[in-house]
């Protein structure tokens, strides 16, 4: 599948160097935010890894080519079109051999990102167990990857419109570890805490590099979730954000929204009513994510 990657100069030359290089999802460009404020907090957060010493390597699928980078011209397509489709493993295929514009979920990201041998990846939070998935099945298919794909993926902890709980039963279930960096706690995306607890506690790069190195020399297929918390200051309170997702579930039903449409009206509340807060929540969240996993990338790359 190496022969259907495009690489950008910046990517090729740094990955034939050995050189630190960080994946970023385009999910985030193309259903995240309107336009040009996507394209804006794009090229924001590959600075972001630049100036912490690695090279970004944001992923999309474009003309049936999977994009290892992408050029101001690929960004600026990628933000602006419609009917971009968000690309999961399931839909991979079908977007390379349709030459569709796909733009990469966590789960697709990590595969890319695995063929272009790119140990460490950046998004703003996983996916995970739905809220009342014992009887919907509502299971993100990023949880399966990251049993099976050796990618880091560095990210905020979980959305708390999931089941946490459920998520990290699931996780230890397919053998993921789950690295609290610098805390003890679960962070819950919006919050930098949650009832949960991590696995394990790292609070350095090194030590996180030091723990991928040999979890992959002994052979232990899947990745890792390194949960960086959002900043102090950036923090939405647990107990409001949660007062605030059990509301949005109310109305959710109230107005029989179901299966995936659950989601993003969640999303939508959760903006609503916390007056925006959540969206720059989510812009601060990413911009340390992509602080944190650029040092992380560093560390692997010098091992």
């Amino acid at each position: 599948m190496k022969h259907l990657l495009d690489y950008t100069a910046e990517v090729q030359q740094a990955l034939e160097q050995g050189l630190p290089v960080v994946a970023l999802e385009s999910t985030i460009i193309s259903h995240g935010m309107p336009y040009p404020e996507n394209v804006q907090m794009a090229k924001e957060v590959e600075q972001v890894i630049r100036d912490n010493g690695a090279v970004p390597a944001t992923i999309a699928l474009m003309d049936g080519r999977i994009k290892i980078g992408l050029t101001d011209e690929d960004l600026e397509l990628l933000a602006t079109s419609k009917n971009v489709r968000k690309t999961s493993r399931r839909d991979l295929a079908y977007v390379l051999s349709s030459k569709e514009i796909g733009a990469t979920t966590v789960a697709t990201t990590m595969i890319c990102a695995e063929l272009a041998g790119i140990a460490v990846f950046v998004t703003g939070g996983i996916g995970g167990v739905h809220r009342g998935a014992e009887t919907t099945m509502d299971i993100s298919a990023d949880l399966e990857e990251l049993s099976q794909t050796n990618v880091a993926v560095i990210c905020a902890g979980a959305k708390s419109i999931l089941d946490i709980g459920l998520t990290l039963e699931y996780l230890e279930t397919k053998g993921v570890p789950v690295v609290g960096y610098g805390t003890d706690a679960f962070p819950a995306f919006y919050s930098a805490t949650s009832p949960f607890a991590s696995n394990f506690r790292l609070d350095t790069p090194q030590e996180v590099a030091d723990m991928l190195r040999v979890k992959w020399e002994m052979g232990l297929q899947g990745g890792a979730v390194i949960a960086n918390p959002i900043p102090e200051e950036s923090s939405l309170e647990e107990s409001e954000i949660t007062a605030i997702i059990e509301d949005a579930l109310r109305q959710a039903e109230e107005q029989g929204v179901k299966g995936k449409d659950v989601t993003p009206f969640l999303l939508g509340k959760v903006k609503e009513l916390t007056d925006g807060k959540s969206l720059e929540a989510n812009i601060a969240l990413v911009m340390n994510n992509a602080r944190v996993g650029a040092a992380i990338a560093k560390a692997y790359a010098a091992n």
